[in-house]
């Protein structure tokens, strides 16, 4: 560019402002995405699905974050540990194990631990299994984050957030499917290994745990799923093996089976859990949609099963009912296009539990589904998000998808925790 002569240059002009990028082709979604080159592809999945987001925090200070949470869950679950050894998981946090004497604070913290590295060590190759994942196929994410709870097990697990949108359904499966895969690849040698390790039982409950006996013996032990069941015939010495309302004691064994049991919630069928993103793999969107809903209303059915019946007295009715029916109308709200169908689903759910409830008494599902259920319909989603590019996926990735299924029957337990019988 030339400047007129009675101007000094002394200050150049900004430079031409470049022009403006092409926008990308109007495609039908989905099926003409499929067919276009993979910058297209790439760029009208951009253009479509724009992200508003605060500006992130610097990346010291990302990892500071990371790691304090990982380190605060890792002392509330060795402290978890020391009270499922104690009594099993239903006070808070045993704060005072600081006050024992130096050799019982030892021995005690040294049972959490047990309990806690194996367990949280399942929990973060489940979450990198994700993470790597999703960055083999260029999809942003964060690293794991751990979520401490000061009471039951000491955490609610881990998670990793995805920053990008997800392209393809083969890329939901691979995700989706990496992080239980990897896990299950630990926790079952893991399991194995403390079958086989298993102390004798005399000397361990008689002379190694002896000081548990001023606390109270636990009221609640771990179902076992299939999965563990097999493993235990398969390679633990019968005679070595605890009583069943002992179970609790054996850190290593809980930590195994506790794994296990948080792979199967994440491969439940349902929205956005890991099981959800290997449905829509498996299925597309339109059949694994209506499964996900129908296995959502079965799943809160069981949950609620046994809370009310004819026979229920009016005390029941008069506190619990007003509360379940909000219960059933928020987590029904959105399954349906219209509130109104959602809230009728609600109100035959109901129905259908007290049916259940008054011609066969005594019948009970787990009430404690019934939180999960509510993060379930009201954060996560019932239904799974589409993908433009929705073609199925190759035979391999299919079967490996229903093995995956199977393994979540084999881990899955509908009542994780059961009352002890003395």
């Amino acid at each position: 560019m030339s400047f007129p002569e009675n101007i000094p240059n002394r200050w150049p002009l900004p430079p031409p402002e470049p022009p403006a990028p092409a926008e990308p082709p109007l495609l039908s979604w989905p099926a003409d995405a499929a067919a276009e080159p993979a910058p297209v592809r790439r760029a009208w999945a951009g253009h479509l699905f724009r992200r508003y987001e605060r500006p992130p925090l610097p990346r010291g200070w990302r990892y500071a974050l990371h790691l304090g949470l990982f380190l605060l869950t890792l002392a509330c679950t060795v402290l978890a540990g020391v009270q499922l050894v104690r009594s099993g998981p239903v006070e808070l946090l045993p704060l005072d194990v600081f006050s024992l004497p130096a050799a019982e604070r030892w021995r005690q913290l040294g049972w959490g631990l047990l309990y806690a590295g194996p367990f949280l060590g399942v929990l973060a190759v489940h979450e990198f299994g994700h993470y790597f994942t999703a960055r083999y196929n260029k999809v942003r994410t964060t690293l794991p984050i751990f979520l401490p709870v000061p009471l039951g097990l000491g955490t609610f697990g881990a998670v990793i957030r995805v920053k990008d949108r997800i392209f393809s359904r083969r890329e939901f499966f691979d995700i989706g499917l990496a992080g239980p895969l990897a896990g299950l690849l630990v926790a079952v040698p893991l399991l194995i290994y403390a079958f086989t390790h298993l102390p004798d039982q005399a000397e361990y409950l008689l002379v190694t745990t002896r000081s548990l006996g001023r606390y109270p013996a636990p009221e609640f032990t771990l179902a076992q799923p299939l999965l563990y069941r097999w493993l235990e015939t398969a390679f633990a010495d019968p005679h070595r093996l605890p009583p069943p309302n002992l179970l609790l004691r054996y850190p290593l064994l809980v930590a195994g089976e506790l794994s296990l049991f948080f792979t199967a919630l994440n491969l439940l069928p349902i929205g956005q859990l890991d099981g959800g993103h290997i449905l829509y793999g498996l299925l597309g969107p339109r059949r694994a949609g209506r499964l996900s809903a129908l296995l959502f209303v079965a799943f809160i059915f069981y949950a609620g099963l046994g809370i009310f019946s004819l026979r229920s007295g009016w005390q029941t009715w008069l506190y619990g009912g007003v509360p379940y029916a909000l219960y059933l109308g928020l987590v029904c709200w959105r399954l349906l296009p219209r509130a109104s169908w959602g809230l009728a689903v609600g109100a035959l759910i109901w129905g259908g539990q007290i049916a259940v409830a008054t011609a066969w008494p005594g019948t009970m599902g787990q009430p404690g589904w019934l939180l999960f259920g509510l993060l379930l319909g009201r954060l996560s989603g019932i239904y799974h998000p589409a993908a433009p590019d929705d073609r199925a996926l190759s035979p391999g990735r299919q079967v490996l998808g229903w093995i995956m299924v199977g393994l979540f029957i084999l881990c899955f337990s509908p009542a994780p925790l059961l009352a002890v019988s003395y």
